[in-house]
């Protein structure tokens, strides 16, 4: 018995198996495929010839499968959709070798996450501009997509419910102290920060929101002495010694070395995510960013500056 070349056999017979297990009848799967009914039979045949089976008995009432031709046929279907399959990517790549990804986040995430992100995704689609839009607070970003001036934004979760999000990284509050202070620990009580003058950003801001909400609950009203709305400015005035302040870490990074890091008495984190307007008709090049995030594993640790409260020894590479 001859053994089978399986190169002889043709992805146009696999396809008139299919269509004729589909359809019911040589004729039938001649129109779907698109081809003569003629050209259906010699494909059916000359694929029987070189299986060396029967793989349809033939009748008045049409075509049905034999034992053997169902299981092939089976075989058949997963070849055609993984072709399918691979015909979609190329596709997908083909329509990603230009367009635009147009990114809203707050300046933390811009700085410290999103650089590493493009240069991803720009390994892999190169044709594809990212834009970024900064924004000051994580409203605008969830309106600029409501409004679609963005495609994708990175906003404080649990985001409103007509966005898609996940969560993308935890980022920690931390107190930062002036480099002439003392604190007993490293996690320093409520007591012990109120005696020193706090430089918070203003009530309209997420961040003081959150600040504020989680105070009250522990029993606590913060008095700030200033109200700055820049994060740098806010760092380079404790460095200055005029105050202390309570900022997301991703905020305060770069952290001067002289700066002093301690921790809340209690933790607080804002819980940063990705998020797009349920509504909006994104093109593929917003989903292959997408994709890229979801790959994404970034990491928030101390790095090299600010000096551990205890100790008042320089932290380098310390995950908090």
């Amino acid at each position: 018995m001859a053994e089978i070349n399986p190169y002889k056999i043709k992805l146009s017979q696999l396809r008139a198996l299919v269509a004729i297990a589909e359809t019911g009848t040589f004729s039938d799967a001649a129109l779907q495929i698109d081809l003569s009914q003629s050209a259906v039979s010699h494909a059916i045949a000359t694929l029987e010839d070189e299986l060396g089976v029967i793989l349809l008995n033939r009748g008045r009432q049409g075509a049905v499968l034999t034992p053997v031709g169902a299981e092939i046929n089976q075989e058949a279907q997963q070849i055609l959709q993984s072709l399918d399959n691979i015909c979609t990517q190329a596709q997908q790549v083909r329509g990603l070798q230009s367009g635009q990804v147009r990114v809203k986040g707050f300046r933390s995430v811009a700085t410290h996450i999103l650089p590493a992100v493009i240069e991803q995704f720009h390994d892999r689609y190169p044709g594809v501009q990212v834009a970024i839009d900064e924004v000051p607070r994580f409203r605008q970003v969830e309106d600029a997509l409501r409004q679609g001036q963005a495609d994708v934004g990175f906003t404080y979760l649990p985001a409103p419910s007509d966005f898609d999000a996940w969560e993308l990284v935890r980022d920690r509050y931390l107190i930062f102290l002036p480099p002439t202070a003392e604190p007993s620990s490293t996690a320093m009580s409520w007591q012990e920060l109120t005696r020193y003058p706090l430089i918070l950003p203003p009530p309209d801001d997420g961040g003081r929101q959150a600040i504020d909400k989680h105070t009250r609950a522990v029993g606590i009203l913060l008095k700030p002495t200033y109200e700055v709305r820049e994060d740098s400015t806010i760092i380079s005035m404790v460095r200055q010694g005029l105050g202390a302040t309570i900022l997301p870490q991703l905020a305060a990074e770069p952290i001067p070395e002289d700066v002093i890091v301690a921790e809340l008495p209690t933790l607080l984190e804002r819980v940063i995510g990705v998020v797009v307007f349920s509504e909006a008709l994104l093109p593929p090049a917003v989903y292959a960013f997408l994709e890229t995030l979801k790959r994404f594993q970034p990491k928030v640790s101390l790095p090299a500056g600010g000096k551990s409260a205890e100790s008042g020894e320089t932290r380098a590479g310390q995950g908090i």
